[in-house]
């Protein structure tokens, strides 16, 4: 029942946002050209999936550059949490020598990602590594310092259970503390991906020559506000598919490992 309560919200929520963005697009004396109504971004959509933008300097539809563009998220992202988290273990298992590589991280982890990019373009020129480079250091600093705060104030509960049961230090963070402070890190891995996401498009509207950021910057260019919209539209909905299929690989490593079981079963039972 709250399921479908909660399905209905989301449709009148969207019909509203539509009837009002029609009725701004029609009666605000707008040109339709800056500001299109629904129908014209429908009708780019149509465009962009079937032959790609007209008059852009290229040639892919937009599945192609939804494509480049999650190839280039997804090696950025998968990359990060991979380092960050084994270094966040260790880290936080061994806190002397964080104690002294936490001062630098500090330092670095203010300066937005997107500051790298000029160097990036110097070092290696403009395509996907940039972009990828650019991910990488969105989301690797939140899970790194989530990871070792988990370890840190982890129960000591755990350590002891981890003694009783004979195990080494390689045993322990693997069996012991990695499942303990997962739920932390599930967390950090949520909040990373948004993060994440933001910043591809950031790093793709400069010196990419495909994905969704360089059709932003592409449909600019063109004047195209329809499907500059269409193309927005397109990374939000993305965005929203992407911490969906977050949350269900935590609960499918949740239920795995025990944590939360009852939380999912009751979820499972509405």
């Amino acid at each position: 029942m709250k399921r479908i309560i909660s399905i209905k919200n989301v449709v009148i929520s969207f019909a509203i946002l539509l009837l009002l963005w029609q009725l701004v697009s029609t009666f605000s004396g707008v040109n339709p050209v800056l500001f299109p109504p629904p129908v014209k971004v429908l009708q780019a959509f149509r465009e962009l999936i079937a032959t790609g933008l007209k008059g852009s300097a290229s040639d892919t539809a937009l599945m192609g550059h939804i494509a480049a563009s999650l190839k280039r998220f997804l090696t950025g992202y998968i990359a990060s949490a991979v380092i960050a988290i084994l270094l966040g273990l260790i880290f936080g298992w061994f806190p002397k020598v964080f104690a002294y590589v936490n001062p630098v991280i500090q330092v670095i982890r203010p300066i937005a990602p997107v500051a790298w990019l000029p160097f990036l373009v110097l070092l290696v020129g403009i395509g996907d590594v940039p972009a990828i480079a650019i991910i990488f250091i969105a989301g690797f600093f939140p899970i790194l310092l989530s990871t070792v705060t988990a370890v840190k104030s982890m129960d000591p509960i755990y350590l002891k259970v981890a003694r009783n049961f004979n195990l080494n230090q390689s045993q322990t963070l693997r069996k012991i503390v990695f499942p303990s402070v997962f739920p932390q890190i599930i967390a950090s891995l949520h909040q990373a991906l948004s993060t994440c996401w933001i910043f591809l498009v950031s790093g793709e509207m400069v010196g990419a020559q495909s994905g969704l950021g360089f059709l932003i910057m592409d449909s600019k260019n063109c004047i195209r506000a329809d499907a500059l919209l269409a193309t927005m539209i397109t990374i939000g909905v993305i965005g929203l598919l992407l911490d969906i299929l977050i949350g269900v690989v935590e609960k499918m490593i949740a239920k795995k490992w025990g944590l939360g079981i009852v939380k999912y079963v009751n979820e499972g039972g509405e």
